[in-house]
């Protein structure tokens, strides 16, 4: 009889930490621990596994625990939120959800410099910089500080996008950390604005409702689409830049197995943003958004296997 109130009290929390966002950060960083491993040849021990996967676990859901903790006011305006945690009052008082988003915090930073005791001191030095500067940039600066007053707050905000695969690569190794590592983080910066774009001009209705100024709730439906469709173009042409790069030896990090997928991945991102232009609907947009994360996840897998080629 007391089974079913501790599985309901689970889920909710895990409902809480928006677990769909998690899982893709969490790949990013297994992508770049992989690719890291494979061109250096370096092997990951299973704590080296444990600590960053379980780490960039907790980061994630800590950032999205405390940020709807911060968002709970307009979350219980929005139609699309309103049924979330803390507004519904599943979880109830808020503060409940705080505490438990900076344990998670806690955690993760935790975890992140104890990376020095299973790859190397400066390995784990530079994990636990990464996280804390993911969680200070995702929770002050993009939902405290601009979420509300800046057009550009998904653009500053989005820096602790790239911070799980720069923790996927520190933990493996350092060699490389400050240009292909930096290129694969940068990979995830460049597709957040679209994505996040992409959904609120979807929902821009309800962003004008709560008066959030995301670009594509402020700009008209038809220069929202054009902002959308330039960076998608940006997004795509930056996404072949890891087939140019070289390690210190003149050999090429990725081949031509990561290139085709780049380009035909990039082109269906280019044809859906064209559509948006062409059609900015509610429709058109929420397909463009459906398909960007899996367009992500698809890059980071060819990076994982091109390298392992």
């Amino acid at each position: 009889m007391q089974t079913a109130p501790t599985e309901s009290k689970f889920k909710t929390y895990y409902e809480l930490t928006k677990p769909k966002i998690w899982y893709l950060l969490v790949f990013t960083a297994l992508g770049t621990a992989v690719t890291a491993s494979n061109i250096y040849s370096i092997e990951i021990s299973i704590g080296t596994w444990i600590l960053m996967l379980f780490g960039v676990a907790a980061g994630s859901a800590a950032a999205n625990t405390l940020t709807n903790y911060h968002d709970r006011d307009i979350d219980a305006i929005m139609e699309r939120t309103k049924e979330r945690p803390i507004p519904s009052e599943r979880i109830y008082p808020a503060e409940k959800a705080r505490d438990f988003g900076l344990i998670l915090a806690g955690v993760s930073i935790a975890c992140a410099f104890g990376i020095a005791f299973t790859t190397g001191f400066w390995n784990g030095i530079w994990c636990g910089i990464f996280m804390a500067f993911g969680l200070a940039d995702n929770i002050i600066i993009y939902s405290h500080a601009l979420k509300r007053k800046s057009q550009l707050n998904i653009i500053l905000g989005g820096f602790s996008g790239g911070a799980p695969a720069m923790i996927g690569y520190a933990a493996v190794t350092l060699t490389g950390l400050w240009d292909f590592g930096l290129i694969m983080a940068g990979l995830v910066f460049i597709w957040i604005p679209m994505h996040i774009w992409a959904l609120t001009l979807h929902f821009r209705d309800d962003y004008q409702k709560v008066k959030v100024p995301m670009l594509t709730a402020v700009l008209s439906e038809k220069t929202s689409a054009r902002v959308i469709a330039g960076t998608t173009l940006m997004m795509v042409l930056f996404s072949v830049v890891p087939f140019f790069l070289t390690t210190d030896t003149g050999e090429p990090v990725m081949g031509e197995v990561y290139l085709y997928t780049a380009i035909a991945s990039g082109a269906l991102m280019i044809v859906l943003s064209a559509w948006v232009v062409a059609k900015p609907t509610e429709k058109s947009s929420w397909v463009l958004f459906k398909f960007s994360s899996p367009y992500l996840a698809v890059l980071f897998i060819a990076l994982m296997v091109d390298s392992a080629l």
